[in-house]
């Protein structure tokens, strides 16, 4: 089988060229503890509208007395989130789809194809192909570790109504009472 080309070759990556680390992505991405799956961000190219972000995988992530015991393996989804995470921060800080708040869309096309274990640099690169400002973007990703294509797939994000939902969460605080 055919290997499938990086959307960027990772040779021409400066991994040692932080633009933005763990605290310039929080100035932009709202998760938070144990839901961080970004470490830094090597990449930016806004003309190709493409990122490159790494998350770096301790032994100390949340998933791995769960997932799975004797054989930690980084959960599909969190590898996902990630990606997620890389899309939403890249379309966010250029203000690319007009919203406060980039959530969950949908996925397409999602293929697992290698593990991801503690001490792996996961590399995730992704790139926007399509951007309805207000309504949708629609970017591209894969995820390497060392030098494999372990996830890739096509990711949704979606403004998220942030008064809509605080007004919700503040209502039901409310009916709860004290």
């Amino acid at each position: 089988m055919a290997t499938k080309p990086f959307i960027v070759p990772l040779e021409t990556i400066d991994f040692d060229q932080i633009l933005a680390d763990t605290q310039a992505i929080r100035a932009v991405n709202p998760q938070r503890y144990e839901m961080e799956q970004l470490t830094a961000i090597v990449y930016e190219d806004l003309e190709k509208k493409i990122c490159v972000g790494y998350k770096d995988v301790g032994d100390d992530e949340f998933w791995i007395r769960g997932h799975m015991p004797g054989m930690p393996l980084m959960p599909g989804v969190i590898m996902v989130e990630a990606a997620a995470q890389c899309c939403g921060y890249f379309a966010k800080k250029h203000d690319l789809l007009g919203a406060d708040m980039i959530g969950f869309g949908g996925l397409e096309d999602v293929r697992f194809r290698e593990p991801v274990i503690p001490g792996d640099r996961l590399i995730i690169i992704s790139q926007l192909d399509k951007v309805r400002r207000g309504r949708m973007i629609v970017s591209r990703f894969q995820g390497v570790v060392r030098g494999a294509l372990a996830v890739e797939g096509v990711i949704k994000g979606i403004p998220i109504p942030i008064d809509a939902l605080r007004e919700t969460l503040e209502k039901r605080r409310q009916d709860q009472g004290p």
